[in-house]
C-alpha cells in the first residue's frame, strides 16, 4: 500500500482529480463576473464547500510536488479575486475556498522564491482590484432611493418584474423591469441569477400613487392585428438569414440613402424625399443616376466599376460587380467613387434587413421565432410589454456574454 500511494503515477492521477477543484473554482470566477448570487442558505452552502476544499486540501497537500499541483496553488487564490470583490458580503462562499488557496499555495512543492514572488504578485492584485472596485462604485455608479412596491412572475413564469418607485428631486417616478425567469442558473442552496438582464419598459412620471397591474395571454395574429392598427409604419429588423429565409434577396435589402441635394433632383426627386430610398422602387433610368443597373431576374450591378472595386472584388473589367456581393468594405468603396467636387459622398448604398411588419404572415412570424402566444403586462391600464416584441428584438439574449462596466454595478 505504502508503495501504491508513494507511486508516481499514483500522485499525477490524483492531481487530475485535485485540479477539478480549481476548474471549479475557475467557473466560479465566471459566474461571479456574468450572474449574481443569491444564497438560500447559508449553513447548509458553507458546510458543502468547506467539505469539499477540505477534501481538495488534502489530496493537493499529497500531491503538492506535482506540476499540476503547483499550478494550481497559484490559479485558485488568482482567480478568486473577481469572486471576493464582488461577492464580498458572502462569507458563507469565499471562507473556505480562500483558506485553501493560501494553504495550498504556502506548501506547494515551488520554491520559496517562487511562492514569494507568486504571493507578493496575488496580494498586489487584490490590493488594486479592491480599490479600483471601491472608487468605480464610490464615483460612477449613482446613487438613488428606490423601492420595490411589487414584484412577482408573469402568467406563463417565464417573465418575472419589478415595480420601483424612485425618489428625486423631480417628484420621483416610477418604473416597470422585467428580466428573464428562464435564465438563471440552480444548485442546492444557491442561485446564480444573469446580470444585465433588466429592462425598464415602462416609466411614469411623477411616482404613481396607485399601481394596478394585470398580465394576459395573447396569441400571436392578435397581437399584429394590434401592432398594425397602432400604427402602418411598424418594421421588424432581422439577421441577413432570418431575411433571407422569409424569401427575400439581397436585392431586396439595398436602399440609397444620404442623397446629395442635386443628385436627388436628377433622379426625379423633390428636397422632401428624404428617407432611404429601396433600389427596386428606381426606374432603369433613375438607377443610371446613381451608377447602378438591372438584370432582367432584378439583380443590382455597377455599371462603372473603378479599379480598386475591381480589385477588390477580384473581378476584371469584362466581369460585372453585382451589389449583391459586395461586402460592408466593397460597399465603402462603391460609395466612395462617387463624391462631389468638395469631396463629399453624392450618396450611399446601404444594406437594410427590416421588413414592414404589415407584410409578414402568420407563418413569417413564426420562422422568425415569435411564439405562438404568450405574456403581456398592462400596468395602470397600458400595455406596458409585450412578449411579442421581447422575442421579435431580442430584448434577453441569454446566450451572450460581453464585458462591460454594467456588470460591476453591485447588484442586490
Amino acid at each position: 500500500m505504502k508503495d501504491f500511494f508513494s507511486n508516481v503515477w499514483t500522485k499525477r492521477f490524483v492531481s487530475l482529480i485535485a485540479a477539478l477543484y480549481t476548474a471549479g473554482v475557475c467557473c466560479l470566477s465566471y459566474f461571479s463576473i456574468f450572474f449574481s448570487i443569491h444564497i438560500d442558505d447559508r449553513l447548509s452552502l458553507c458546510l458543502l464547500v468547506s467539505a469539499i476544499s477540505v477534501i481538495a486540501l488534502i489530496l493537493m497537500m499529497y500531491t503538492r510536488k506535482q506540476l499540476l499541483t503547483r499550478i494550481s496553488s497559484f490559479v485558485i487564490l488568482t482567480a478568486m479575486i473577481p469572486v471576493v470583490v464582488l461577492y464580498f458580503s458572502e462569507k458563507a462562499l469565499l471562507i473556505p475556498i480562500v483558506i485553501t488557496g493560501v494553504l495550498i499555495l504556502l506548501f506547494s512543492g515551488a520554491g520559496e522564491g517562487t511562492k514569494t514572488v507568486i504571493g507578493t504578485i496575488i496580494l498586489l492584485l487584490y490590493i488594486f482590484a479592491a480599490l479600483g472596485y471601491f472608487l468605480f462604485t464610490s464615483f460612477f455608479v449613482t446613487s438613488a432611493k428606490t423601492e420595490v412596491v411589487a414584484s412577482g412572475v408573469s402568467t406563463s413564469g417565464r417573465y418575472r418584474y419589478e415595480i420601483v418607485n424612485t425618489e428625486d428631486t423631480s417628484n420621483g417616478s416610477t418604473s416597470v423591469i422585467i428580466e428573464p425567469n428562464y435564465a438563471d442558473i440552480v444548485y442546492p442552496f444557491v442561485t446564480f441569477k444573469l446580470k444585465n438582464m433588466e429592462r425598464t419598459v415602462y416609466n411614469e412620471r411623477p411616482m404613481c400613487s396607485e399601481v394596478n397591474l394585470e398580465w394576459q395571454t395573447q396569441t400571436r395574429e392578435e397581437i399584429t392585428k394590434e401592432l398594425n392598427s397602432i400604427s402602418d409604419d411598424l418594421t421588424l429588423s432581422v439577421t441577413r438569414s432570418q431575411y433571407e429565409s422569409l424569401g427575400y434577396t439581397i436585392d431586396n435589402a439595398l436602399q440609397i440613402s444620404e442623397v446629395n441635394m442635386y443628385t436627388l433632383f436628377e433622379a426625379g426627386f423633390t428636397a422632401a424625399d428624404v428617407a432611404p430610398i429601396n433600389l427596386d422602387k428606381l426606374s432603369d433610368e433613375q438607377l443610371a443616376v446613381f451608377d447602378i443597373g438591372r438584370e432582367l431576374d432584378g439583380r443590382y450591378y455597377v455599371l462603372e466599376p473603378t479599379d480598386e472595386l475591381l480589385e477588390s472584388t477580384k473581378k476584371t473589367a469584362s466581369d460585372k460587380v453585382y451589389l449583391s456581393e459586395l461586402d460592408s468594405k466593397g460597399l465603402e468603396i462603391f460609395n466612395d467613387s462617387h463624391l462631389d467636387e468638395l469631396g463629399y459622398t453624392l450618396f450611399e448604398i446601404i444594406k437594410d434587413y427590416s421588413i414592414p411588419l404589415k407584410e409578414l404572415s402568420d407563418e413569417q412570424l413564426a420562422i422568425l421565432g415569435i411564439s405562438d402566444s404568450g405574456d403581456v403586462l398592462i400596468f395602470n391600464g397600458k400595455v406596458c410589454f409585450r412578449y411579442y416584441v421581447a422575442e421579435a428584438e431580442d430584448y434577453f439574449d441569454v446566450d451572450s456574454r460581453k464585458f462591460s462596466l454594467d456588470l460591476l454595478n453591485p447588484v442586490s
